[in-house]
């Protein structure tokens, strides 16, 4: 019904009606095997009824258009003839099923570049928050830091005008290093999942001073010796306090991160960097010029000094923790304070009760004692060691060093109404030394490598910002140039 005879070949139609009917199962693999019914398909004609009833077939396009969809005999062939099982409606129908029943591989890449899009700001989303959550503590833990030191030193002050007694106010403070641990457990009960007893928190912790724990061997070795360096640093700076003006005092203790570089080059072979030795030597010429300010008296070289002597044992104490016992986690940070409270209980509080009966640090009667000041004191400076210890588990760590930084001029203003100092220019520029020299401390190590990719990237960006009218003219030069320019295949011949 669907293929008309020509009347001067009516066996070749009967051949070819054969040759189309034949099953896919003995169907030849070559092109070359169906060559008679090639030269038979010239005869072959498709009846009107089967395009008007395969009008949307793509069969039947392609055989009334050459130029459409047929790109090559083979296709054409086996289009109309069948052979390999080749069904064109079938495969046209399950094309549509399959468009019908899943998204076009567009809309899917669409769909895949949405949800990896989304993922990719969800995840920017969390970092900028997490980013934000800790320059909003750093900049809570900066005002900290400075406020409660700043508040200590101008408390001690105002203590000794009552109480002249630099080294047992320092054993006074020191006792309350103890809540260290107390403190610490509090955090950990109310913070992490898994509590656990103070017993195995305290045997956790213990592990930092070794295999063994806390044995009195390692307590006279390990924590002795740091409590000393601890008592002296707080020592020689009270009693600078005494000396000297309290802005002083805080802008020449921030000598002591030039002293750590400088020991921690030379006693723990850190990396040599040549910002470091300038700011090393801005904080030595800072001494030196505060030192000439007040013009060389007697009171102001031995407060400076004993400042200088406060920065280099805080500086000490920093190293040899370092070099002895390393890194220590918060936990183990928190009991070696307490430690340290220990120690001085046991250990220094001799010292106070000797310097009382030899009148050197001497008071007729403990109720002239002003004991809101000392706890005040001992509050501030717990804070302090607080803030300075573990501010690092939710801010920046130059953050909380800014703090101390930003006591001086806090300092400076406190001094200028409570007291008579002189902010002459040589202790200005002796003030602005030390603190550039502290803030170029503050450096990370591989400074030098960002700012050498921020300068690259500055000129790629200029080089990106050139007008476009200068690159036509330019690119237009190029052209011009290879078109006046012969070719060498003329010179060849």
């Amino acid at each position: 019904m669907g293929i008309r005879e020509f009347p001067n070949g009516s066996s070749r139609g009967k051949a070819a009606t054969l040759g189309m009917r034949r099953s896919p199962d003995v169907s030849p693999r070559r092109l070359s095997d169906i060559s008679p019914q090639l030269r038979q398909l010239k005869y072959l004609v498709v009846d009107e009824a089967i395009k008007e009833d395969l009008k949307w077939s793509r069969s039947v396009e392609d055989l009334t258009s050459a130029s459409v969809g047929l790109t090559s005999i083979e296709e054409r062939i086996l289009r109309i003839t069948g052979y390999y099982g080749y069904q064109p409606w079938a495969a046209s129908y399950k094309r549509d099923e399959r468009s019908r029943e899943s998204p076009a591989p567009a809309e899917a890449q669409m769909q895949a570049g949405a949800e990896g899009s989304g993922r990719v700001n969800r995840c920017c989303w969390k970092c900028s928050v997490t980013q934000l959550k800790k320059i909003v503590w750093g900049v809570a833990m900066v005002l900290g830091v400075c406020s409660s030191w700043s508040g200590s030193t101008q408390l001690a002050k105002l203590t000794f005008k009552k109480f002249d007694a630099p080294f047992t106010l320092t054993w006074f403070a020191t006792n309350w290093n103890f809540l260290f641990f107390p403190l610490y457990y509090l955090g950990h009960v109310f913070k992490s999942a898994e509590k656990q007893s103070p017993k195995q928190r305290y045997r956790e912790c213990c592990r930092f001073f070794g295999d063994n724990g806390l044995t009195l061997k390692v307590f006279f070795t390990k924590a002795a010796p740091f409590g000393v360096l601890w008592t002296l640093t707080n020592y020689l700076y009270l009693h600078a306090i005494k000396k000297i003006n309290t802005t002083d005092v805080s802008v020449l203790f921030c000598c002591n991160k030039a002293f750590v570089f400088l020991l921690s080059w030379i006693v723990l072979r850190d990396r040599f960097m040549g910002v470091r030795i300038v700011a090393a030597i801005f904080a030595i010429a800072g001494i030196v010029m505060m030192t000439y300010a007040d013009g060389f008296h007697s009171h102001s070289v031995i407060g400076i000094a004993l400042v200088v002597g406060s920065a280099s044992m805080s500086a000490l104490y920093k190293v040899l923790f370092k070099l002895l016992l390393g890194s220590a986690k918060f936990g183990e940070a928190a009991l070696f304070l307490s430690v340290l409270a220990v120690f001085n209980i046991l250990f220094v509080t001799c010292i106070p009760v000797i310097l009382y009966f030899t009148k050197v640090e001497y008071w007729s009667s403990f109720d002239i004692i002003p004991w809101g000041n000392l706890c005040g004191f001992s509050i501030l400076l717990l804070t302090f060691n607080i803030l300075l210890n573990f501010g690092i588990a939710i801010t920046y760590p130059t953050l909380i060093s800014l703090g101390i930084v930003l006591s001086v001029p806090v300092n400076a203003v406190v001094d200028h109404y409570t007291s008579e100092i002189v902010f002459n220019s040589v202790r200005v520029i002796a003030i602005i030394i030390i603190g550039l020299g502290f803030l170029l401390l503050l450096l990370p190590e591989e400074w030098d490598v960002w700012v050498i990719k921020l300068l690259t990237r500055l000129k790629v960006r200029k080089k990106e910002e050139i007008p476009e009218g200068n690159g036509d003219i330019t690119s237009g030069l190029p052209n011009k140039s290879r078109r006046t320019r012969p070719s060498m295949s003329s010179f060849a011949h």
